[in-house]
C-alpha cells in the first residue's frame, strides 16, 4: 500500500484483493491512474500490454456507484454473497491504519458501509440459498433447527464437500465425519474442521449414527443403496435421516426416499430452490441499485460542498477584516472625544454598507436571470 502511495503520489488509497477480483481505489489525476497502472503491472512483474486487456476504470459518480455495488455483493459471481463487505471492511481497515485514508475517502467508505447494511437489512439480497451446497446445509438446519447436536457424514472430499463443510461450520455444526476413496484427502479435508475419518467401506457402519448424510463423488455407481439404508434404520430405531445427493450420476439410490424414515434431496430438488431463490435476489438487487444511487447522489452532494468550503471561509475572513478595521477606527474616534452616538451610528452604516456591497451586487446580476434557480438562491440570502 505504501509502496503504490510513495510511488505514484496518490492520495486516499485503498486495494481490495479476493480470490476473484483486484481493485485499487485511490483519488488522483488521470495522469496519476497511469502510474498507478504501471505500478500494477510492475508489482506482478507483468507487462503493461498483458495487464491492460484485463483493466476497467471508473471515475468520479461511477467510480463510488461501483464500490457500493461490490460492497453490496452485486457485482459478485454470486449474486448478494455478504464475504465481499468484510473483505472491503477489511481493506479500508488495514489501509486506515496505514494512514492512506483522508477525509473524502473516510466520508466514501462509511457511506458505502451504511448503504450496505441498509441493502442487507431492508432487501432479500442475502436471505436465500444460491448454491445447492448451501441449500443443502440450509435444509438441514430448516429440519433440525440447530445442527450442534447434529452427527454429520459427509461423503466425498472434492470442492462440493469442501463447500458444503464450510457451511455447516458457519452455521453451527460440530460432528462431521468425512467418507472416501482416498483416506488420505478425508484426513486432511476433516482436518479442518476436527472431524473424523472413515473409508467408503465402513460407510454402512458410519450411516447408524449419522442424522444428515451428503454426498458428492465421482462414483459411476450408487454409493448408499435402499437396504444399507433399511438397516441402518433399524438399528437408529427409526430415527428419522435426511439424505442429500449433490452428484450426477447419483450416490444415493433412488429408492432410498421410498422408506419412512429417510427423506431424500437430489440435486435436481436443490437447483429449483437455488433458481427461486436467485429470482429473489434479482428483485432485491433492483432495490438495492435504487439505495445505492441515493448513496452516491448524498456522497457527491457532500463532495461538492466540500469545494465551496473554502470559497465561504475566504468571505468570512473578509468580513471579519471589515468589522475589525472598523472597530478600530470607531475606537479612536471615541478616543479623541468624539460622540459616542455619531461613532456608533457611522460604524453601523459603514459596515452595513461594506458587508452588502458585494452580496448586492451579485443579487443584481441574479435578477437578470428569469430561471427559478437564482431566484431560489436571493430569497435564502434575504433570510437573515
Amino acid at each position: 500500500m505504501l509502496d503504490l502511495t510513495n510511488k505514484t503520489a496518490v492520495t486516499d488509497a485503498v486495494i481490495v484483493s479476493t480470490c476473484n477480483r483486484t481493485e485499487l481505489y485511490f483519488s488522483g489525476s488521470e495522469q496519476q491512474s497511469k502510474q498507478v497502472i504501471a505500478w500494477l503491472a510492475q508489482f506482478h512483474q507483468l507487462s503493461l500490454p498483458e495487464v491492460e486487456p484485463h483493466l476497467y476504470l471508473h471515475q468520479d459518480d461511477a467510480a463510488a456507484s461501483h464500490l457500493m455495488r461490490v460492497a453490496c455483493g452485486l457485482d459478485s459471481l454470486v449474486l448478494g454473497e455478504p464475504q465481499i463487505l468484510g473483505q472491503v471492511k477489511q481493506a479500508y481497515s488495514q489501509s486506515r491504519q496505514l494512514g492512506t485514508i483522508q477525509p473524502v475517502f473516510e466520508r466514501l467508505f462509511q457511506k458505502t458501509f451504511a448503504i450496505a447494511k441498509q441493502v442487507r437489512t431492508d432487501t432479500e439480497i442475502g436471505a436465500s440459498a444460491v448454491s445447492v451446497a448451501f441449500a443443502a446445509v440450509t435444509l438441514a438446519k430448516q429440519i433440525f433447527g440447530k445442527l450442534a447436536d447434529v452427527k454429520v457424514l459427509l461423503i466425498g472430499a472434492g470442492e462440493t464437500i469442501e463447500l458444503v463443510a464450510k457451511h455447516l461450520l458457519e452455521q453451527g455444526a460440530k460432528q462431521l465425519t468425512v467418507a472416501n476413496r482416498s483416506y488420505d484427502r478425508a484426513a486432511t479435508l476433516a482436518a479442518q474442521f476436527s472431524g473424523q475419518v472413515v473409508s467408503l467401506a465402513q460407510v454402512p457402519q458410519a450411516l447408524v449414527d449419522a442424522d444428515v448424510v451428503i454426498s458428492s463423488t465421482a462414483s459411476t455407481l450408487p454409493i448408499v443403496g435402499k437396504g444399507m439404508v433399511e438397516q441402518a434404520l433399524k438399528k437408529r430405531r427409526h430415527k428419522p435421516m435426511f439424505f442429500v445427493d449433490l452428484a450426477v450420476p447419483r450416490d444415493i439410490e433412488a429408492q432410498v426416499a421410498e422408506l419412512d424414515d429417510a427423506y431424500l434431496y437430489t440435486v435436481d430438488d436443490l437447483q429449483n430452490i437455488v433458481s427461486q431463490n436467485m429470482q429473489s435476489r434479482q428483485t432485491a438487487a433492483t432495490q438495492a441499485e435504487a439505495m445505492i444511487q441515493t448513496g452516491v447522489g448524498e456522497f457527491t452532494q457532500w463532495l461538492a460542498l466540500q469545494g465551496q468550503i473554502d470559497w465561504v471561509r475566504d468571505y468570512r475572513d473578509r468580513c471579519d477584516a471589515v468589522r475589525q478595521e472598523l472597530v478600530v477606527r470607531a475606537l479612536n474616534q471615541l478616543a479623541s472625544g468624539q460622540a459616542a452616538d455619531k461613532v456608533i451610528n457611522e460604524l453601523a452604516t459603514k459596515l452595513s454598507n461594506r458587508l452588502m456591497h458585494s452580496p448586492t451586487r451579485t443579487i443584481r446580476q441574479l435578477l437578470q436571470d428569469e430561471s427559478a434557480q437564482p431566484q431560489t438562491l436571493i430569497n435564502t440570502l434575504l433570510d437573515v
